[in-house]
């Protein structure tokens, strides 16, 4: 295994998931890639041990970890040659409804999601027209009633067919009558399980890794009053404050991939024997994964950093997003140096390295690509020109 740090924070948590996912070994993710199938075992299994509900607070259920723990967990899962991109939303999609739901919402919701008997896992924002600028989201939110009647369209919006609940950002003013751009949007909680059918119609994406994507179309869904968290029109806001817990965690998540990437290429270079000898002993093979270790170790201290001022009440804006940058473009190295070591066997499904390879690649894009990190980076943190 690769080497880690004297101290590494969680060691019991990861320990225990490492033994879960043990249960959940290469062939069990291969069979459910191939049919584009939903591992629920395996949701399951992680649900009952209660590390779903790790950012939960105790008085509702959860475990009420901060959130370097559900970062510990996440990244254990990756290592293991798991996929946490099943239901690794419930973890940052719940900040929002923590912070800014009310107390209501979060005694009707969050014991139902810490036991198990709802999933909180889809999280509509993303629009066909708008990608990235939230601002521009089309979907509306009219108000007549004690409902809300909802028109438009998501895309993007992974696990919708296998969550309860739905996340959902709409505009609820039109853009030309608010003063700026990100006011009159919108946040409610929408019950996936009455809306399917009513309103609301759910269409699979299939894409080159098996993440559960999806279109969803509403077309006069009909959601309580009561399901809008906090007030209307600051949406945008509740929406922003949850992305640096998202870049941590997905971060976390790449770290994993890293080290899984870098354990499994050191196995093979120091297993596999041409010319009479270890293919390791040759530095060219040595030091790509040398170098990918080097890059995943920097990465993991920025993302530790990131923690370390989120956790202590500061805007982690750049760090956040510099962690998710750095460890996005580290597993994808060690994934690269990976295939390299195995050669023509890292392209055969049963090394589950081309899985993998195909799973960590979706981060140098999702949530946020690399492009616009860097100009976040530039415009925020250098003070250069707003780049178009």
């Amino acid at each position: 295994m690769t080497h880690d740090t004297p101290s590494v924070p969680y060691a019991d948590i990861r320990e225990e998931v490492a033994k879960l996912c043990s249960a959940f070994p290469g062939d069990y993710w291969r069979k459910l890639d191939g049919t584009r199938g939903y591992p629920t075992a395996f949701v399951t299994a992680l649900t009952e041990s209660g590390y779903l509900a790790a950012l939960i607070p105790e008085d509702y259920g959860g475990a009420g970890l901060p959130l370097s723990g559900a970062a510990a967990i996440l990244e254990e899962v990756q290592r293991q040659g798991c996929n946490a991109a099943a239901c690794h939303a419930q973890m940052y999609v719940m900040g929002t409804v923590l912070r800014h739901g009310s107390e209501a919402q979060k005694r009707r919701y969050l014991p139902e999601i810490a036991a198990g008997r709802l999933r909180l896992q889809a999280f509509g924002v993303t629009e066909p027209t708008s990608g990235t600028d939230t601002t521009a989201l089309r979907t509306t939110a009219r108000r007549v009633g004690d409902k809300y009647v909802v028109n438009g369209q998501k895309i993007w919006t992974s696990r919708a067919e296998h969550s309860d609940l739905m996340l959902l950002l709409a505009r609820t003013t039109p853009r030309d009558q608010v003063a700026k751009k990100t006011d009159g949007l919108s946040v409610f909680i929408v019950d996936m399980r009455e809306a399917l059918g009513r309103g609301l119609t759910i269409k699979p994406i299939r894409t080159m890794m098996n993440h559960n994507s999806c279109e969803v179309f509403f077309d006069d869904m009909e959601v309580p009053a009561e399901n809008l968290v906090g007030e209307e029109g600051r949406g945008f806001r509740y929406i922003l404050s949850g992305m640096n817990a998202e870049r941590i965690l997905i971060a976390a998540e790449c770290i994993g991939d890293a080290k899984w990437f870098v354990d499994k290429a050191s196995a093979y270079a120091r297993d596999r024997t041409v010319f009479g000898r270890p293919i390791g002993q040759n530095q060219g093979v040595q030091f790509p994964i040398a170098k990918a270790y080097a890059e995943m170790r920097a990465a993991e201290l920025m993302v530790r950093e990131a923690l370390r001022l989120y956790e202590a009440g500061a805007n982690p804006g750049a760090e956040a997003n510099m962690a998710k940058m750095l460890a996005a473009d580290a597993s994808f190295a060690a994934a690269n140096a990976c295939i390299q070591t195995f050669g023509g066997f890292g392209f055969a499904e049963e090394y589950d390295v081309e899985r993998k390879f195909r799973e960590t690649r979706l981060y140098q894009v999702a949530p946020i690509s690399t492009n616009l990190i860097l100009s976040y980076i530039a415009e925020h943190v250098l003070g250069l020109p707003r780049s178009y």
